[in-house]
């Protein structure tokens, strides 16, 4: 006799769209959302420093972020190859082919729209985009010069196995630099309202976790890396976190003034930029970081 729930459970399973999936439709369907947000296609936050940065020019903190992650890279005027790991339309790739004129850069993404639209946009033959996948490259090992990754490896919850692709494919003494948001303590120890802002991010962004910043620190170190230095920048990433409520009431008073509906993702998206700004009233749960490591 045939066990109904059983074979009910076993099919919603076998249905479930993978976390992989759940980025490529989040992607695909979020670009003009990002638009929004920035004229560069900069799909993170910025990075704010006083007489630098303005706090009301949002892209220039953006851009500022791409500034201290290439800086952190030790890139100077040399003819080097690096990779970026989830990179998005490209912003980040074409930031450090303008300002780095011996520089190339290939970035790896699973949104096949990502490819073609971001290809286009890079339009250079010192920058490229594969659709790949960061945890699986199927690259030499090393093969790169350095490697970066801008709140993107969050999709994996920041997973030993992205960690250990990227070691492999760096050459020996190349810098690895990250700049993300990571929890401070592990899910069961943060208050109901943390809890309720760690669900937000993870279902709305399609993160299979986010990840612990303090395990992160003890991969890093078991696979080998070294002079691993780990900043807490959330002061710096504030501003353009606060952001936020203005971008969201704006995209959805454009949405409301064309009589446009919202689509789904769009939906998600609005929820996971709350979240973060929930995030950043948690500090004793979450931080923001950049952490620079050498193979």
């Amino acid at each position: 006799m045939k066990n109904l729930c059983l074979l009910t459970y076993l099919k919603k399973e076998i249905e479930k769209p993978s976390n992989n999936e759940k980025v490529i439709d989040f992607y695909n369907e979020t670009t003009e959302d990002y638009r929004f947000w920035s004229n560069d296609l900069n799909m993170h936050f910025g990075y704010y420093i006083p007489f630098q940065t303005s706090v009301f020019s949002r892209d220039t903190m953006l851009n500022q972020m791409n500034k201290q992650v290439f800086k952190r890279l030790n890139i100077e005027n040399k003819k080097k190859h690096i990779v970026d790991l989830g990179c998005g339309m490209g912003a980040s790739i074409r930031y450090g082919i303008e300002n780095y004129p011996k520089l190339a850069v290939t970035g790896l993404t699973i949104t096949p729209f990502q490819v073609k639209k971001g290809n286009e946009l890079i339009n250079s033959e010192r920058g490229t985009i594969l659709n790949r996948d960061y945890t699986n490259t199927f690259f030499p090992e090393n093969s790169f010069d350095g490697a970066m990754a801008i709140e993107s490896l969050c999709h994996s919850g920041c997973s030993t196995k992205a960690l250990q692709e990227t070691y492999r494919i760096m050459k020996p003494g190349a810098t690895f630099v990250m700049a993300d948001a990571f929890t401070k303590k592990d899910f069961k120890d943060m208050n109901p309202l943390a809890k309720y802002t760690y669900r937000s991010l993870c279902e709305s962004w399609s993160l299979e976790s986010l990840a612990n910043i303090n395990r992160v620190k003890t991969d890093l170190k078991k696979l080998g890396f070294k002079d691993i230095k780990v900043e807490n920048i959330w002061y710096r990433v504030a501003p353009s976190v606060l952001h936020v409520p203005f971008t969201i009431s704006g995209f959805i008073l454009k949405k409301l003034f064309k009589k446009e509906l919202l689509k789904q993702e769009s939906l998600q998206n609005l929820k996971g930029s709350f979240a973060a700004l929930l995030s950043s009233l948690n500090l004793n749960s979450f931080g923001y970081y950049i952490i620079t490591a050498k193979k």
